[in-house]
């Protein structure tokens, strides 16, 4: 990993340099992916009227181009240097946590179940017999997973229906899904 330490209106100490690479160093071995680190101390000018006048900003970079921040104020550089690792540490953690939480997108299943009554194959349309009664035409078009030509009479399918200018019809044909049955 590639680390800068930097300093602005005020002199970088040993004592601080040696706290940023073992603090950088810690982090590092919990999170092996840090590709890159920056560390700036800053002695704000007005520090007569304020109480903080320490600031510490760690900047760490992960693959993918993410970058974490981390920026704390305080009394003392170690102080503002010890608060702002602890406060990037906890970003990474939150960022690892995040990354870890998958998300699993199914598409969604459409709501209508029929079966396959006709098909007019030279012109690439047929109707589904609705569960419940009733008529739907598809069109080949409407197909999702499957061909026209796998279809045949009685072929279980489910389907969206929207009403279209002549009635009723399917806006997505496609197989069931099967039901996972457990075998003990």
């Amino acid at each position: 990993m590639e680390l800068e330490i930097h300093s602005r209106n005020v002199a970088m100490t040993p004592r601080w340099k040696t706290e940023i690479e073992t603090r950088m160093g810690d982090l590092q071995r919990g999170h092996d992916d840090v590709i890159h680190g920056r560390v700036t101390l800053t002695k704000n000018r007005h520090h007569k009227k304020l109480e903080n006048v320490a600031e510490a900003l760690i900047v760490v970079t992960l693959p993918g181009r993410h970058t974490l921040t981390a920026r704390k104020e305080d009394k003392t550089f170690e102080e503002a240097i010890r608060s702002a690792f602890d406060a990037v540490g906890i970003e990474l953690r939150k960022y690892r946590e995040k990354r870890a939480e998958t998300e699993v997108r199914l598409p969604p299943v459409p709501p209508h179940q029929g079966v396959v009554s006709k098909l007019f194959s030279n012109e690439r349309y047929g109707f589904i017999l609705r569960e419940g009664g009733g008529e739907v035409y598809f069109h080949a078009n409407a197909l999702q997973g499957l061909t026209f030509e796998q279809l045949e009479d009685g072929t279980d399918v489910v389907f969206g229906l929207e009403e279209g200018d002549k009635g009723p019809q399917a806006t997505v044909v496609t197989l069931p899904q099967p039901i996972a049955v457990k075998v003990s």
